[in-house]
């Protein structure tokens, strides 16, 4: 098969296997983990921060940004569509008590005109609104990069209003490589940072959150309370070493795979591209009712060798990666274009 269903399906390489089978290691809870303090000082400096902390998923970075951020009992506000309202259980209300009040932006995007209002007045009636949450890349609106200047914008607001900022930038380095802006920049107006190795840099496990030294701390505390704790976790971080060092650069690579995918769908008036844009390394093909559904595609593509997975009723989603060959996406284009062509009866 031609996996394109995530950019976590990938194997570590034998460079990066070679890598983590020579880690050196220790108890990273009761001492130090020369590997983990070295992913997390790397991965601090790339971002600009001072402090960073290792855990086992983007879910529980997230998470516990949150959590740190909010009081319990209060609201955080956030994009409709994104990672840490739609796919991570409700955890803030179920773990840390906390509600999320959402906000639809455009294609994924969201301004601070639409936030202005969204602050809750001081008032025993009322939840208390203490944090801005944006995610970038934007996973369910096809890899859609955050414009900077909105980024800014928002984040200069929520700080004058007197609230904290949260990036779930577990493609950050997706985005940094597509926009041509550091990864430092792109995190420079938030007070965390949540970023991913298992996605597109290809690592088998991990992912770090940063901020201040102080935020840091409370961070380590609540992974202790959330079970993300590990011990000789340099096994797992000296992938995620290996593939800061050695894949970033070559994400462009994914990059246009997805657009080969995305031109090839265009072609047909049944499928068009959510958002009508590839940014990145994520395709969501939105398609036509009259040609059939999102499980019809995918029973055809599966048929002929390409996987993917349907993440609505008439959405399928392709994500390229460090494991699909150029001759792979040339063969999924094929295959797309000549299922596009037929009805789905």
């Amino acid at each position: 098969m031609i996996d394109l269903r995530s950019d976590t399906v990938t194997k570590p390489t034998p460079a990066m296997r070679q890598a983590i089978a020579q880690a050196i290691v220790g108890d990273a809870v009761i001492d130090v983990d020369p590997t983990v303090d070295r992913l997390e000082k790397l991965t601090a400096e790339i971002l600009g921060k001072e402090a960073a902390v290792f855990m086992p998923s983007g879910s529980m970075t997230n998470q516990v940004a949150i959590r740190v951020h909010c009081e319990r009992g209060s609201e955080f506000l956030c994009e409709a569509d994104c990672h840490v309202y739609h796919y991570e259980q409700a955890a803030f209300a179920q773990l840390s008590g906390l509600v999320a009040q959402t906000v639809a932006g455009p294609g994924g995007v969201l301004h601070v005109n639409q936030l202005r209002s969204m602050i809750r007045p001081i008032n025993d009636h009322f939840v208390r609104t203490q944090l801005v949450c944006l995610e970038n890349t934007h996973n369910r609106w096809g890899g859609r990069i955050q414009p900077q200047q909105n980024v800014v914008e928002i984040c200069q607001w929520a700080s004058e209003n007197g609230l904290r900022t949260h990036l779930d930038g577990a493609r950050l380095w997706n985005a940094a490589v597509a926009s041509g802006i550091s990864e430092k920049e792109l995190a420079r107006p938030f007070d965390s940072v949540s970023v991913c190795f298992s996605k597109g840099l290809g690592a088998p496990v991990g992912s770090v959150l940063a901020g201040s030294t102080e935020f840091a701390a409370k961070a380590r505390r609540a992974r202790k309370l959330f079970g993300g704790a590990m011990r000789q976790v340099g096994m797992i971080a000296a992938g995620a070493v290996y593939a800061l060092e050695n894949h970033r650069d070559r994400l462009a690579d994914d990059h246009e795979a997805a657009k080969k995918l995305g031109d090839a769908c265009r072609q047909y008036s049944s499928l068009s591209i959510r958002g009508d844009r590839v940014d990145t390394n994520i395709v969501v093909v939105e398609i036509d009712p009259d040609w059939g559904s999102a499980e019809a595609m995918l029973s055809r593509l599966n048929q002929q060798g390409v996987d993917c997975f349907a993440i609505s009723p008439q959405a399928i989603r392709f994500v390229t990666h460090l494991d699909v060959t150029e001759s792979q996406i040339d063969d999924a284009c094929r295959i797309i274009q000549s299922i596009a062509a037929t009805s789905a009866a």
